[in-house]
């Protein structure tokens, strides 16, 4: 299809051309649009850090490892449609590519309500779990509560966004987070600062900017004129299309799932600790949450590149896209991390007001994780790259191992016998260094195989087509 068609706005021809600058087209805005996506929470702890205080902040930051978890689970399923998505697209089968789209968005609405309902009415128990601060549950609770009601927002915009990055337009979804950014930081400080609502106030900002940036993905689906145009009276759960967007992205979604768990275990030690431990730890991970986002960016590159020329049985063009993400994700991590950690005062300084000692422990986290981040970098691109091969069970064990066993043994181990906020942020470091081998590893291995298995494919069907000839 790629070859023959003229490509309509917004679309990416991965399958043919240049590769290098492609992915640099491609990642920038997925990297905007996953920081401004990050900056729905930043922003809430942002303004009620500054005109709330310190204990509203407490409040908000005590979720943030739980409701990462719920909607990892959310973004876990979208990869499945972007995969699938990819690949069909990448082949030129637009009839599949119809039904994935459509079969996408009405398992997003599914999926939206059933996680936002478990969100709401189990908030309270797992943030006792956690160890939150009995003086910050309730307002925890409370902004949990508010949040859950508008994951079903949060899924039609991750899904309807997934689709449109399969196909290579990353710029319309940033564009729509930008308006909702927006809107979020206005309702954020007239909520806060005029009505005095504190965390609600800032939680139903959060839930109108999604409506919004939902709505807006919506329509631009509706309009688009390709094999991915949406219609509301074509939402069918197709049952080919449904498998392969499930066994894709059910695995991706207890990948995330699982490193959010063991991020929700560290979280309970950082909670042991003490509220100003809490309160530092949670704007470093806006902080060096900002560097994951430029290192995810490029995991979608990956599994879009890799994935349509999958689709394409490109395979030069497999290996050379995972190459180049792995370079820019590289040179990409190494900048904004060391920047990160350079400017580590003034960064803490937006999120935590006259509070050193919060402030020292946020310096503490960051001096440890913001330069090795590109190890995370690699880690996610070569978890797309495998991902985009078929493989998402492996990519799965792999991560389950490399990363989340090995955190939560380290946290009962190295962390229980010095608990502090320097040993417990070294697994972050020494997990991803683990988990990229692992990945590279089977990664190589999958690919090298395949490409055999088809040269053999292909070499004895010209040599039926010769018998056929000749007899």
């Amino acid at each position: 299809m790629l070859k023959t068609q003229k490509l309509r706005s917004g679309e990416v021809d991965m399958c043919n051309g240049p590769l290098f600058s492609k992915i640099i087209v491609f990642f920038i805005p997925v990297m905007l649009s996953n920081m401004l996506q990050l900056l729905y929470n930043a922003a809430d702890q942002v303004v009620v850090g500054q005109f709330a205080g310190s204990d509203a902040l407490a409040a908000v930051g005590s979720t943030s490892s739980l409701f990462n978890l719920i909607v990892s689970i959310i973004i876990g399923l979208s990869v499945g449609t972007s995969s699938v998505v990819a690949i069909h697209f990448g082949a030129g089968n637009s009839n599949s590519v119809s039904r994935s789209v459509h079969t996408s968005m009405l398992l997003a609405v599914i999926c939206g309500l059933i996680i936002g309902a478990i969100g709401f009415f189990f908030s309270r128990p797992l943030l006792i779990l956690m160890d939150t601060q009995p003086d910050v549950l309730d307002n925890s609770v409370l902004y949990m509560q508010i949040l859950s009601v508008g994951l079903p927002l949060v899924a039609i915009y991750n899904f309807g966004s997934a689709i449109l990055r399969a196909i290579g337009d990353t710029k319309r979804p940033m564009y729509f987070l930008i308006i909702s950014g927006i809107i979020n930081i206005i309702f954020n400080l007239f909520f806060v600062i005029v009505f005095k609502m504190s965390v609600a106030g800032v939680a139903i900002a959060t839930v109108i900017s999604q409506a919004i940036s939902g709505a807006m993905t919506v329509i631009c689906l509706m309009k688009s004129k390709g094999s991915y145009k949406f219609c509301f009276s074509r939402l069918k759960l197709h049952k080919t299309e449904s498998l392969q967007i499930i066994r894709i992205g059910i695995p991706a979604s207890i990948q995330s799932s699982m490193f959010s768990i063991s991020n929700m275990i560290i979280q309970t030690g950082i909670n042991s600790i003490n509220k100003a431990a809490v309160s530092g730890c949670t704007a470093a991970t806006n902080v060096d949450g900002i560097i994951y986002q430029a290192m995810n960016s490029l995991y979608h590159a990956a599994l879009s590149f890799c994935g349509q020329n999958y689709g394409a049985k490109k395979y030069g063009r497999i290996m050379k896209s995972f190459l180049y993400c792995s370079l820019i994700v590289t040179v990409v991590g190494l900048i904004v991390g060391t920047l990160a950690f350079l400017f580590d005062d003034q960064l803490l300084s937006i999120f935590i007001k006259d509070d050193p000692k919060a402030i020292a422990y946020g310096k503490e986290r960051l001096m440890i994780t913001c330069i090795p981040y590109f190890l995370c970098g690699l880690m996610e691109v070569s978890c797309g790259a495998l991902r985009s091969l078929n493989h998402p069970v492996s990519s799965l064990v792999n991560s389950i191992l490399g990363a989340c066993v090995f955190r939560i043994i380290w946290i009962y181990t190295v962390f229980k016998a010095s608990p502090s906020v320097y040993s417990l942020f070294w697994s972050y470091p020494l997990s991803w260094a683990l988990t990229t081998a692992m990945h590279v590893t089977l990664f190589l291995f999958f690919f090298f195989r395949m490409k055999k298995r088809d040269s053999y494919l292909a070499a004895h069907e010209h040599e039926g087509e010769n018998y056929k000839a000749s007899a």
